[in-house]
């Protein structure tokens, strides 16, 4: 059975950091898209970074560059996505996903994949 569970998340001040993980079972990251996206109270969903996994490509939102990195650590099969300098309009419910087709990243996000979304909220 294929899972990703999400870990991490809260609330924070603006300007501070939070880490979210992402652990994933049933598959490997071989030749797949993993990305991170966030829908606010309101709005749609938005693509917050992917990663080919092929080649270690990574796509940013042009909102979160320099502020956001996405690592992963194939061994523990978990992604993790650093937060840095975060801002009131990051405040949403943050989800990782899997797609088995690399070519989702960038710019698609019907990926296979889901975890159950995670809550973060930065106050100001």
């Amino acid at each position: 059975e294929v899972q990703l569970v999400q870990s991490g998340g809260g609330l924070v001040q603006a300007g501070g950091s939070l880490r979210l993980s992402c652990a994933a079972s049933g598959f490997t990251f071989d030749e797949i898209a993993i990305g991170w996206f966030r829908q606010a109270p309101g709005k749609g969903r938005e693509g917050v970074v992917c990663l080919k996994t092929i080649d270690g490509s990574t796509y940013y939102a042009d909102s979160v560059k320099g502020r956001f990195t996405l690592s992963s650590d194939n061994a523990k099969n978990t992604v993790y996505l650093q937060m840095n300098r975060l801002e009131p309009e990051d405040t949403a419910v943050y989800y990782c996903a899997a797609d088995s087709s690399d070519w989702s990243c960038p710019g698609r996000s019907d990926y296979d994949y889901w975890g159950q979304g995670t809550q973060v909220t930065v106050s100001s």
